[in-house]
């Protein structure tokens, strides 16, 4: 199966060796890219995603008719007054002096342009029941910023409110819920975010002992994010990026960072326990864990290229920096770790936590590095394999079944936030008195004269047939810009926060309404734009994503696993372990979200549904992340049967003795995916649960019962490569420890091409 006896080396092992021998050389080389990459990404800048290229279809064509015209949209506001007990109407004198306060105020903070009172002739906004009313104004300055601005309108608003306690008068807008959310939740990521770090610190001080040993995955982790940051900059300038790229990024940086780094050390540390001498050490740890970590950081990377093919700006940005940070970790884990463990040598020992240690070494000296409990769990696998996959398998589809019946969307603003915002009230009370004015569909209509007597005839009819045909009960706006020959027609649709109905009334505008009126005239352009339709795009494109992103994964995941093992068995099996464990995060996911099993445990009732992006994100995600420990025990189970053992043997040697920092690495995965899981948005809770879940899963069922079981059913099949298939490149580079013990120092070694 190998020819390590030739002394041909592989990359990994290649790389760390020549690291061990320039030790000042290549952590120098290490900390000049760090900085540089900072350095240029500063200097640089980073260029995020523009609204225009967020989506294609219409939603990027209104998008892009906008941009182009130059046309700065303020951010709108909107100040309900209502009756607490239904008795005033709008008509009274004290509705109308409570209507007549909030247009002084909010017109005396000089923060806005446009007020628009609801007794206005030309577009009345009055509830048909006659207890609300809409006062409506736009924040001067950039809309990005508005929320900045807006404290002083939200204070005259709740002045206004003290003086008429009988009415509901409340504010409501983008510059308003920009406020809120940012002071609610904008430093939930932060925190969360900050927080990871101590935790993973912790639980490597548990798995160590040792605190240098324990620092060493955190600072790689942490210099290869903050590289991958300047690296943002410099590429967003050929394809932007976000804010959400960048959560992204530092999520699995940090997982991959601290496991690749787990996986080197906890390696090196075997072997010099075993009796070897420091170097020897260094080059198993470099040819055997090295090369896992290639291999695994190689799958992962294509793992996130999936998501480059969904045409989607947000899911393109972080799939590239997903891509960018693994890449920077995997070089950065064989290639200065080892560096630094050769200058540290014994030191990396330094602060011991005594009792911890202490229970280490005993651990050690009674199970001979082995996991007691992975070693009797393995006994009862090996002895029954059929039983344990059917019982195994059969729990995990079980938990997947009701991924079948998974429902997505993109949540509403009560099921994203639930009622603990009294803004998230306001929304719901607009909605029901204006169903779809808070977040009416908004036509963009370009002209070459938009004041032509066609086109205001078209525009006319628009209006109308929009409330004729259903789709809206009004009242529709319309604004002009003369000068830019565009118009913008905003219409409240019928369903409001209820995305199906709203949906509906979506289709007729752009299928019925439309194509009757404005369609009608030559040279107008009139995409329809607005939350409803951008959700719908988002939806039909991230849908005709799946399939392409899907296969992409899978294929190339095949390929480097056939490619990586020579093994057309392991590579079948890893993928088929893969998607049964993505399968059952997905029946968690839809198990606690949409039909509300134990949803009280994670703070998540009446969601009601997955957030469309989810599933794709997971499963890209997953995939590859699985792959780390999918690889890392494979690999030791190929050595030893390289070694010499048989089947059987192997496998219980490989998965015994990657047991515990397998362990590790989930536990610390686990812990940093759980803290998102407790964020109050539910879109990042379901991502954190279904991470964590996953990871779960993956790290004790799959790895742990799963894998050794079907491996010790196929035998010496697990290693059949069909003769045809002997013609693909050999990227095994089989080494042993006892043929590295003995080999010639690297100067004599030759790379296999």
């Amino acid at each position: 199966m190998g020819n390590g006896d030739s002394r041909v080396r592989g990359i990994a092992a290649r790389a760390g060796g020549w690291s061990a021998r320039h030790r000042w050389a290549a952590v120098g080389i290490w900390v000049l890219f760090v900085v540089l990459a900072m350095g240029a990404g500063s200097a640089a800048g980073r260029v995020d995603v523009k609204e225009s290229d967020q989506l294609k279809g219409e939603t990027h064509t209104a998008a892009k008719i906008i941009e182009d015209a130059g046309i700065e949209e303020p951010a709108s506001e909107t100040v309900l007054v209502q009756a607490k007990d239904g008795r005033l109407k709008a008509t009274d004198a004290e509705f109308k002096a409570a209507v007549a306060s909030v247009v002084k105020a909010v017109d005396a903070t000089g923060k806005v342009t446009d007020v628009k009172s609801p007794y206005d002739a030309a577009s009345p906004t009055i509830s048909k029941d006659g207890r609300s009313a809409l006062v409506q104004f736009d924040m001067r300055g950039d809309s990005d910023t508005a929320g900045d601005r807006v404290e002083p309108v939200l204070k005259a608003v709740a002045g206004v409110q003290k003086d008429h306690e009988t009415l509901r008068v409340e504010e409501i807008g983008g510059a308003s819920m920009m406020k809120t959310f940012d002071d609610a939740f904008g430093d939930d990521f932060q925190k969360a975010e900050l927080s990871a770090v101590p935790v993973a610190l912790g639980i490597l001080l548990i798995a160590f002992g040792a605190l240098v040993a324990a620092l060493l995955p955190v600072a790689l982790a942490i210099t290869a994010i903050m590289a991958t940051m300047g690296l943002m900059g410099v590429v967003s300038h050929i394809m932007p990026m976000s804010d959400t790229a960048n959560s992204v990024m530092l999520l699995v940086g940090l997982a991959v960072g601290v496991d690749y780094c787990l996986f080197y050390l906890r390696r090196e540390r075997e072997e010099r326990a075993a009796g070897r001498d420091a170097q020897t050490a260094l080059r198993v740890a470099a040819a055997t864990s090295g090369r896992a970590i290639i291999v695994s950081g190689v799958t992962v990377c294509v793992a996130m290229a999936g998501m480059l093919f969904t045409g989607l700006a947000e899911f393109e940005a972080m799939g590239l920096a997903s891509l960018m940070v693994v890449a920077v970790a995997m070089v950065g884990s064989v290639t200065v770790l080892p560096a630094l463990l050769s200058l540290l040598g014994e030191r990396v020992e330094k602060g011991r936590i005594p009792f911890l240690r202490k229970a280490m070494e005993r651990r050690a000296a009674r199970t001979g590095g082995e996991s007691r409990f992975w070693t009797a769990v393995l006994r009862g696998v090996l002895a029954r394999p059929l039983v344990s996959v059917l019982v195994a398998a059969g729990a995990l589809l079980a938990v997947a079944a009701p991924a079948l019946g998974m429902k997505t969307q993109n949540l509403t603003l009560d099921q994203e936030f639930g009622d603990s915002l009294p803004i998230v009230q306001t929304y719901n009370r607009v909605n029901d008195a204006f169903p779809g004015g808070s977040e009416p569909a908004e036509v963009v209509v370009k002209a070459k004269d938009i004041n032509a007597p066609e086109v205001k005839s078209a525009l006319a009819d628009f209006k109308a047939r929009a409330i004729s045909s259903g789709a809206s009960r009004g009242p529709v706006e319309i604004k002009l810009h003369d000068a830019q020959n565009i118009a913008y027609v905003y219409v409240p649709l019928v369903g409001g926060s209820d995305l199906d109905k709203a949906g509906a009334s979506l289709e007729k505008l752009r299928d019925e309404v439309r194509p009757a009126t404005l369609g009608k005239v030559d040279g107008v352009q009139a995409p329809i734009t607005g939350q409803v339709a951008g959700s719908h795009d988002f939806n039909d494109q991230l849908g005709g994503a799946v399939v392409p992103v899907f296969a992409f994964v899978v294929v190339f995941a095949f390929a480097l696993m056939l490619l990586s093992f020579r093994s057309l068995t392991v590579a079948i099996t890893s993928i088929l372990l893969n998607l049964l464990s993505v399968g059952a995060a997905y029946g968690i996911l839809v198990a606690v979200f949409q039909h509300g099993w134990g949803a009280s445990l994670v703070g998540a009732e009446g969601v009601g549904a997955i957030i469309t992006w989810l599933p794709l994100f997971l499963f890209v995600i997953l995939f590859g992340l699985s792959m780390d420990y999918h690889v890392f025990v494979v690999s030791r189970i190929r050595e030893a049967r390289l070694r010499g053992r048989s089947t059987r043997d192997a496998i219980q040697h490989g998965v015994v003795t990657t047991a515990g920092v397998v362990t590790s690495a989930a536990v610390i995965m686990v812990a940093v995916f759980a803290i998102f899981g407790t964020l109050s948005m539910q879109s990042m809770k379901q991502m954190g649960v279904g991470l964590a879940a996953a990871v779960l899963i993956d790290a004790t069922i799959i790895r742990g019962v799963l894998l050794p079981a079907v491996m010790a059913l196929l035998g010496e099949r697990n290693w059949y490569l069909p003769k045809w298939l002997n013609r693909l490149p050999d990227l095994t580079h089989d080494e042993s420890p006892e043929l590295i013990t003995h080999e010639q120092p690297y100067e004599d070694e030759r790379l296999r091409v």
